[in-house]
């Protein structure tokens, strides 16, 4: 381990507990590379977490992961895909038949309007367009599909009896699957991924369907990574987990506490996500070098040299002071010109050590900010993710921080399976039992009229009589939960609704209920108008009222009837979840309400 001879033990892990064999799958698609993580799950035998080690067409046997690559033809149908979408022959036939590359296609899965999410490049010109006539939920699922392919063949193959695990597995729908994602996305990306997981037949797009699927964050995939490989010391206080990977840097720190002999931890900051992964790094560099080369002879081979520096050059820096060499060519490729010898670009330290620098600089200063702005102590920054095997990051990076007092450290291998080994011990260890609300949420609702209140007065000019005879304003933003609030996995938020109709109305018996966040700067926005463009609309709670009884009211106006309920909102998950209650003859009742976000 780097940084560190402190180690804790292994996780040991408690026996499974359910009363038959289960397995689950961990998929976790990068912008770069994918991998798969299973467990399979025996009563009463201690879990074991594996990784799906052998790939159609891999160069190196052994590696846990595949290209994040796909090519299609012109009418959309999918010819090679993962390491087969590398092969000299797929190459050709691509160039040949004018097939269409999908790369870094997960980025195309990102709310544009998440301004959590901060870069400095131009999505839109600098990220690959996707192949026409495929959706980014289309490319996903064929990932999806592949990656579950290549899982059950290896399970069959590497274990006794895997092919009857795996069968009766498949039969009685006994496979679960956790997908991740970047600290930033949220129940829309979720949405979309879970869309593209029925559309690749993982599960069927029903409520049973569902609940097989669950989602976790990078950030907390690589806690319970750290957790599980024993990088973290028993005397480990806070720690802030950074996962540098090919797109996103997820930063996400954590408090510790003992429970019931068990490490178990909370958020003490607000989770981060940064596009400053590796393939920024590739993309300033391509820049860097389209500029040096733009005279040359060699202007049109500036993507090639491109991925000659991303599978070497990128991975292998770890100096200033030394020239580096971008081997694209043959031997009689010179220019000496343009620093082009025996086909090698040579290129200064300086030049490579500023592509890494806008990403360098994030990292540090997110890092010192949750230092500063945690909850908790902080005495440790583990740094994981395939970006994080960078020597020149790891060491900028703990070098910048070293006047912090933080150590900082990175596990010694396997920094690249940290994701899908980590979503796996999430499913079965669940270490994180409390997060952090990056927004304040809640909804506009009538409020009841306060001639003492100045706000109140400033908008009587807007109020409206109910047909109870109450007197209310609209747009009075009523807080669930306000950002920054530490929010456990079994907290409810309840709202309390009714509804008023006079006799003879139409009845509409559906609930159509909006939740929205607060994004902007103000500590606390009580009305809509005073900071207009900071509400975002997250999503609309759907629920059938058809079974809530109404009671009939009389007041001076007249009778009318009520319908009285409340709204359950589970924010403490990796996944919000919503219920409809009500009473009824003394007893309470609850069912699901659907979450639909905006397209």
């Amino acid at each position: 381990m780097d940084g560190s001879n402190a180690f804790a033990r292994t996780l040991t892990r408690r026996p499974y507990k359910g009363s038959r064999r289960k397995i689950v799958l961990a998929m976790d698609i990068g912008t770069t590379f994918s991998g798969v993580s299973y467990s399979i799950l025996d009563p009463g035998q201690q879990p074991i977490v594996k990784a799906v080690t052998r790939f159609p067409a891999q160069t190196h046997i052994g590696d846990a992961k595949i290209p994040s690559i796909a090519y299609y033809d012109q009418s959309g149908a999918i010819q090679a895909i993962g390491a087969e979408a590398l092969e000299e022959n797929i190459l050709e036939s691509a160039a040949e038949n004018e097939w269409y590359k999908a790369e870094w296609f997960k980025l195309h899965l990102r709310d544009a309007n998440n301004d959590s999410q901060s870069s400095s490049f131009d999505f839109n010109s600098d990220i690959p367009a996707l192949p026409p006539n495929r959706t980014v939920i289309d490319i996903f699922a064929d990932f999806l599909r592949y990656l579950h392919s290549c899982t059950k063949e290896y399970i069959k193959e590497s274990h006794p009896n895997g092919e009857e695990i795996w069968d009766n597995a498949n039969i009685t729908n006994d496979i679960d699957y956790v997908l991740s994602h970047p600290n930033g996305w949220e129940g829309k990306e979720q949405t979309e991924m879970r869309k593209a997981a029925v559309e690749a037949d993982l599960i069927p797009d029903t409520n049973d369907g569902h609940k097989r699927l669950s989602f976790v964050t990078e950030g907390e995939a690589s806690l319970h990574f750290a957790v599980e490989c024993g990088v973290l010391a028993e005397n480990t206080e806070g720690v802030i987990i950074v996962d540098a990977g090919g797109g996103t840097v997820d930063i996400s720190t954590y408090g510790k506490k003992m429970e019931g002999g068990r490490n178990i931890f909370s958020e003490s900051a607000t989770p981060e996500c940064h596009f400053h992964g590796s393939v920024f790094v590739t993309m300033a560099a391509g820049k860097m070098m389209e500029e040096y080369l733009k005279d040359s002879p060699y202007v049109d081979d500036i993507e090639h040299i491109m991925q000659c520096f991303d599978r070497t050059t990128k991975l292998q820096f770890k100096s200033i002071e030394s020239a580096q060499y971008v081997k694209f060519g043959s031997n009689r490729d010179m220019d000496v010109k343009y620093n082009i010898r025996f086909g090698q670009l040579k290129l200064e330290g300086w030049m490579i050590a500023t592509c890494f620098e806008p990403s360098i600089d994030c990292i540090v200063k997110v890092v010192k900010e949750h230092q500063r702005t945690a909850t908790t102590r902080i005495s440790h920054v583990v740094l994981v993710g395939g970006f994080a095997a960078s020597n020149w990051l790891f060491d900028q990076v703990k070098a910048m921080l070293s006047s912090t007092g933080l150590k900082v450290l990175r596990p010694e291998n396997r920094t690249n399976k940290a994701v899908s080994d980590g979503a796996i011990s999430y499913y079965l260890d669940h270490h994180v039992r409390a997060r952090m609300a990056r927004y304040s949420y809640g909804d506009f609702i009538c409020v009841l009229y306060d001639e003492t209140d100045d706000g109140h007065l400033d908008r009587s000019t807007r109020l409206v009589t109910w047909q109870d005879g109450t007197k209310r304003i609209p747009d009075y933003f009523d807080v669930m939960i306000k950002k920054g609030t530490s929010v456990s996995e079994t907290q409810e938020f309840p709202i309390n609704f009714y509804r008023i109709f006079k006799k003879g109305d139409h009845v509409n018996r559906t609930l159509n209920s909006t939740i929205w966040c607060y994004k902007g700067n103000h500590e606390d926005p009580q009305w809509r108008d005073i900071d207009p463009g900071g509400f975002v609309r997250l999503c609309t709670l759907q629920a059938n009222l058809s079974d809530l009884p109404m009671k009939r009211k009389w007041t001076l106006r007249g009778s009318f009837y009520r319908v009285e309920y409340s709204v359950i909102i589970h924010f403490g998950l990796t996944e919000m979840k919503a219920q409809l209650q009500w009473l009824k003859s003394g007893r309470l009742y609850r069912t699901p309400a659907k979450i639909v976000y905006d397209p």
